[in-house]
């Protein structure tokens, strides 16, 4: 499974990075919380607040965005977005 995190600003990308992780599965939501933090951190983010909606989004349809009201602190961005593309059966 890899995490792709885009950050955006007037709808063009600013700063993206993408993680890996082999032994997740689709529909998994524990410990999304430590995923989402390390996106962050490797894109030089503070945390958003993470509701159950975002979870269920991540659950539903492989993709959240975070907007700026979603983060404590004033950011200078529109968007923080993750997607996740899992592996394709064989």
């Amino acid at each position: 499974m890899k995490l792709w995190g885009t950050v955006r600003k007037d709808n063009k990308i600013i700063r993206q990075h993408t993680l890996e992780y082999a032994d997740l599965t689709r529909g998994t939501a524990k410990g999304w919380d430590g995923f989402i933090g390390q996106l962050c951190h490797e894109l030089d983010l503070s945390r958003p607040v993470i509701l159950k909606k975002h979870l269920k989004e991540l659950e539903d349809f492989s993709r959240v965005v975070f907007r700026a009201d979603d983060f404590m602190e004033p950011v200078d961005f529109d968007k923080f977005e993750i997607e996740i593309f899992y592996p394709k059966k064989k």
